[in-house]
């Protein structure tokens, strides 16, 4: 069975803020992230990234924009690369299938790489990440990192039997050692 792992962008790969990543200055990776990214190509994995980017429509940065911050993740990567980046550029309002917790962004990797997510590792900061995760039966990890406390303290019931980590180091080191 192929390894896949799907993870979101800001609060789990690199830094949040409530005032949106809108540049690849402000794209910075979380301490740990790249090198965590690194050792699950290093023993694998296909690395998925699904990530809710509304700041296209609310006109804060372009889809090129955008583009430049995932080039600064593929640099920053070097000979190891994320397979495959899917956004929603969608706001919650446009109840567009594809943003988060919609599980389009999760059928485009199923489709991409001929596979069923059930049962593999979804890695988050958000109640969407959560919620899209258990949509697909996937196995949701949160973590403290982004607006991961700010989601426990929700303590909303779909957080129940989900297993919270530092960040995504962390989440990592426990999948493979």
């Amino acid at each position: 069975m192929q390894k896949i792992i799907v993870l979101d962008r800001d609060g789990v790969i690199n830094e949040d803020s409530d005032a949106f990543i809108k540049s690849p200055e402000e794209w910075q990776p979380i301490s740990g992230s790249i090198e965590a990214i690194k050792k699950l190509k290093q023993a694998g994995w296909i690395v998925a990234v699904a990530t809710n980017q509304s700041g296209i429509k609310r006109g804060y940065y372009s889809r090129q924009t955008l583009s430049a911050m995932h080039q600064k993740l593929t640099g920053l990567l070097q000979a190891e690369r994320v397979d495959w980046i899917s956004y929603a550029p969608y706001l919650g309002e446009d109840n567009s299938p594809a943003r988060k917790p919609g599980t389009g962004m999760l059928q485009a990797i199923e489709q991409c790489f001929g596979c069923n997510l059930a049962g593999h590792p979804f890695v988050g900061d958000t109640l969407a990440d959560i919620q899209v995760a258990r949509a697909k039966q996937m196995s949701p990890y949160l973590v403290r990192s982004g607006k991961g406390e700010r989601t426990l303290a929700t303590k909303h019931q779909s957080l129940e039997g989900v297993p919270v980590y530092e960040n995504l180091q962390a989440v990592v080191e426990e999948l493979i050692g």
